[in-house]
């Protein structure tokens, strides 16, 4: 089974301005997150495709792959959709993972579980979630959160604390933390942008529920602990430079 990592790239962002190329430990930031995603070894091949010729050029002066896309694109499965078409991908690959830019501390176990649920033919897209954490409020519209069915499918995703834990129920809310990575057979990827977006992904403003929506599973890889933060903030940026021993100034 032939695998391959796309990590979509944009430079600028609304919570932290170019955040790609920040510093650290002496590279940028993309190219950390490049790093961890080729630690798995389910991958033939690992590419950022971004909107940004520096992304671009800070990738390759660091020995990885990248390709160049349309600043146009509204979402990152448009911007992979369009890689796949443009580099005829889809042919050559049986699975696409979607590992955002922002992800350095990702590891390689979760990456090389979500690939290997794709033995089964019957799985076309597939996510990772985790038990929630203890001592965090699930009422957090940030943590998006999970319900599975009996073979661990996704029945709903929201930012909404589901299920509800009533009051005068014996039996604790069997909550699961969603963990933002995706996989699929490229001919769902592809299907996935011309789909109409559905009510509840414009409500709840995530993308995963169009799947659900027009009756494609999501099969949901259980993890034992949450994935390490990405970086959104300066905070996040901050925690993850203590984590590489970098100095605090963006490249």
């Amino acid at each position: 089974m032939n695998a391959i990592a796309l990590i979509p790239a944009r430079l600028e962002s609304s919570r932290l301005p170019r955040k790609m190329l920040a510093d650290l430990g002496g590279k940028p930031l993309i190219v950390r997150t490049l790093e961890a995603v080729r630690r798995a070894s389910c991958f033939d091949e690992v590419i950022v495709v971004t909107d940004s010729t520096e992304i671009l050029k800070a990738v390759q002066y660091h020995g990885g792959s990248a390709v160049l896309s349309s600043p146009d694109h509204c979402s990152g499965s448009d911007r992979l959709t369009e890689a796949l078409q443009s580099l005829s991908l889809s042919n050559r690959y049986d699975v696409v993972v979607n590992i955002q830019g922002d992800e350095p501390l990702v590891p390689a176990s979760a990456l090389d579980g979500l690939v290997a649920l794709f033995q089964d033919p019957a799985v076309q897209v597939a996510s990772a979630c985790c038990p929630w954490p203890e001592n965090e409020s699930a009422h957090n519209p940030d943590r998006v959160k999970v319900v599975l069915d009996a073979q661990d499918r996704a029945l709903y995703f929201s930012r909404a604390a589901i299920p509800v834990q009533r009051s005068d129920s014996d039996r604790p809310a069997e909550r699961f933390l969603h963990a933002g990575l995706y996989a699929y057979r490229p001919a769902r990827l592809l299907e996935f942008t011309r789909l109409q977006p559905a009510p509840s992904e414009e409500s709840e403003k995530l993308e995963q529920l169009r799947f659900l929506h027009h009756g494609i599973p999501i099969h949901m890889l259980r993890l034992l602990e949450p994935l390490p933060s990405g970086v959104d903030n300066p905070d996040d940026l901050e925690r993850v430079r203590a984590f590489y021993g970098s100095p605090s100034s963006l490249r």
